[in-house]
């Protein structure tokens, strides 16, 4: 033990819980450290200066109960920073990688002293100063009776935004705030939410990251946050003074505003990369446990990580310590800093057990029956890059999955597309071809136009083809099949008739989206007519190509105003919350609804009448069984105009996306006769 601490007492701890737990707070603070390193054959704890990190002494862990290594000391003054170093053998082929200079994060911290990024000089030398610290801190924090709002799946709306990227430019943020948990949880920025409609927040990752060495090289970040270093811990990036006090602070603010907050998490990989990564926490503690490795011949090649995530490595959810770390994780977030639910990255992966995809995993099984993540709200990315690695629609029914076949078909409709109108009413109507009816409700689906990956609502109808050229890879990352139209001119363009198709273009699929059958996903800034200047992959741009510009010419502030006025429309008819049908069982109580299809001139359709590949045209009402109060639809993404003859009775037209910039109509006289205009749509009453 180091003369910096003579006053520290040691004893024996406990194994449980993992991680630093404060056993006492008046004074001199009493800790526990218990650390999940089975294969090392010492385990040392290192304290450092809060201020300038110079190392106060080293104690060595004396007690082992299984796996686990653990050590209670006493006498810890506030806002001491700690971390790990792990000695043991040295042998690849068997998966060893220990290296006892090494310093480490434990996996378990929940506070950073400061952001984590990577210096290949500090970590060459195996300079502690190049790893951030964890942080000894009881964190008590007055809640003020704010309760969780437990908005209904069928009832939500998700707003994704990025902590940083949401303020960075707004107006009545102060400068200081800008980018920071409090800037989010600003007035104006809560109450820009609350009168679009939101009902649920969805962050992008929070948990403490570290951005790739070889995007640090190209002089650019990971600006999004998918590539983790601590699942428990939020990162300093985003802080004023103190991550875990502002986070909950956000929080609290939006649960106040009657406003959900999940996050974007991320359980599928972390910044350890590959075999050539480096060492920073969990291959330095354990490396053949938290991490899957190719076999061969049943034999397990620990130089080779399976890459399922494209990121270099893959974390083995289905060992037992690692599923308790996301377990334990997860239940944090949810209890401690009051998050109301979950977005998984790559999902498929957390459900992989001998590699392959389960859809009765322990992971999901685990989750089902927590009393606490069981109520929370999960939603899964269906997907990973691994081996049958897609798997929308095999999630269990409590979960909710990002439909991307949704979006899809909902820009080829809107783009004139031949062939997919059958598909596109499908979709449209809750995917029930994969989220079968009497076993999922419609809500499973996560329907959205755009998310973080991808283009901007803006550039979808601006760009023929992607410009990422600023991202250092020639171009060659990001989707190519963005089924985007630039409409003759490809990005910016002051012609009018190029514009006016622009904004008719996304008001059609603004108002598919807001009226099809599932939870509903919207991608922050394009209320705004965000723009990413072609660059559908900006993961790396810290800029303003990825900050939310707050100031609207006329054209926009009149989009802003259709999305409004798209949001209360859904939240007013029920049916297109939850459209629950005669012959569907999963839900018997409630109202029961009708849908008929009809031909252009009243006729109902016939079954014949969907083979023909050249129609671009769909018309449907749903009816209420109870009180038959009904809703026409008409969609006509057909470059002619559609003679309509609006079937049984004379109606009311409610909204036309290209009359008045889609705005409501004041009421009038009804109608029987109706000419839909070409690339247009809609809705009667």
């Amino acid at each position: 033990m180091s003369n910096h601490i003579p006053l520290l007492k040691l004893s024996a701890g406990t194994a449980s819980p993992l991680g630093a737990s404060c056993l006492q707070q008046a004074g001199p603070g009493v800790w526990n450290f218990a650390v999940f390193a089975p294969d090392a054959t010492a385990l040392t704890l290192c304290l450092y200066q809060p201020d300038t990190e110079e190392l106060l002494g080293e104690l060595a862990f004396s007690a082992r109960t299984g796996e686990v290594w653990h050590l209670q000391v006493s006498g810890i003054e506030e806002g001491t920073l700690y971390g790990l170093k792990a000695d043991g053998p040295f042998d690849s082929d068997k998966g060893l990688v220990f290296d006892a200079e090494r310093l480490l994060l434990d996996p378990y911290v929940r506070q950073l002293n400061r952001s984590i990024s990577f210096n290949e000089r500090l970590y060459i030398t195996k300079s502690h100063y190049m790893l951030a610290k964890g942080m000894l801190k009881a964190q008590p924090f007055d809640w003020q009776s704010s309760t969780k709002p437990e908005i209904a799946r069928e009832k939500t709306v998700i707003y994704e935004a990025h902590v940083k990227g949401m303020t960075m430019l707004h107006p009545d943020v102060p400068e200081e705030l800008r980018g920071t948990y409090l800037g989010l949880c600003h007035p104006a920025v809560i109450a820009h939410l609350k009168q679009l409609g939101i009902t649920t927040l969805q962050l992008l990752p929070v948990a403490a990251f570290m951005s790739e060495p070889r995007l640090g090289k190209l002089q650019l970040t990971n600006y999004w946050g998918y590539n983790p270093v601590s699942f428990f811990a939020p990162d300093p990036r985003y802080q004023y003074q103190d991550a875990v006090t502002e986070f909950k602070t956000l929080v609290r603010t939006y649960h106040q505003a009657g406003i959900e907050v999940i996050l974007d998490v991320v359980f599928n990989h972390t910044a350890e990369a590959g075999d050539d990564g480096p060492l920073l926490s969990f291959r330095g503690l354990a490396n053949k446990h938290y991490y899957l490795f190719e076999s061969h011949a049943d034999i397990t090649d620990f130089t080779q990580p399976c890459n399922y995530t494209g990121c270099g490595n893959t974390l083995n959810v289905a060992h037992p310590a690692v599923q308790k770390l996301v377990m334990d994780a997860l239940r944090y977030w949810v209890t401690e800093m009051k998050v109301d639910g979950f977005r998984f990255d790559l999902a498929t992966t957390l459900a992989r057990e001998h590699k392959r995809f389960n859809p009765y995993a322990a992971f999901f099984q685990i989750i089902a029956q927590d009393p606490v993540l069981s109520g929370v709200k999960l939603i899964a990315e269906p997907w990973d890059v691994g081996p049958m690695g897609y798997q929308l629609g095999q999630f269990p029914a409590h979960w909710s999955e990002l439909n991307d076949k949704c979006r899809d078909t909902f820009r080829a409709f809107w783009r004139g597309d031949k062939g997919v109108l059958p598909e596109f009413t499908t979709r449209l109507l809750g995917s029930r071809d994969i989220f079968q009816k009497h076993h999922k409700p419609a809500c499973c689906s996560v329907n959205y136009l755009t998310y973080h990956d991808g283009f901007t609502l803006q550039d979808v109808v601006s760009y023929k083809d992607k410009h990422n050229w600023l991202n250092g890879e020639e171009n060659r990352d990001g989707h190519n099949h963005n089924l985007s139209c630039n409409h003759g001119v490809e990005g910016p363009s002051k012609d009018p008739s190029v514009k006016a198709n622009r904004y008719l273009h996304k008001r059609n699929l603004v108002a598919t989206l807001l009226l099809s059958q599932g939870m509903i996903h919207w991608l922050g800034g394009d209320e705004l007519s965000h723009s990413q200047r072609g660059n559908n992959n900006a993961y790396c741009q810290d800029n303003d190509i990825s900050w939310l510009d707050w100031h609207l010419d006329s054209d926009e502030e009149d989009f802003l105003q259709f999305v409004r006025q798209m949001l209360a429309f859904r939240r007013k008819y029920s049916c297109l919350q939850q459209l629950s049908l005669l012959d569907d069982s999963y839900q018997l109580h409630g109202d029961k609804h009708h849908i008929q299809w009809y031909l252009p001139d009243g006729e109902k359709k016939q079954p014949q009448d969907w083979q023909d590949p050249e129609r671009l045209s769909c018309i449907f009402q749903i009816t209420n069984k109870t009180n038959q109060a009904s809703l026409l639809f008409v969609l006509n993404a057909d470059s002619n105009l559609l003679q309509l003859t609006l079937p049984g009775k004379a109606r009311r037209l409610l909204f036309d996306t290209s009359v008045d910039k889609g705005l409501l109509q004041p009421a009038g006289q009804t109608t029987l006769q109706y000419q839909q205009n070409a690339h247009s749509m809609s809705v009667w009453l």
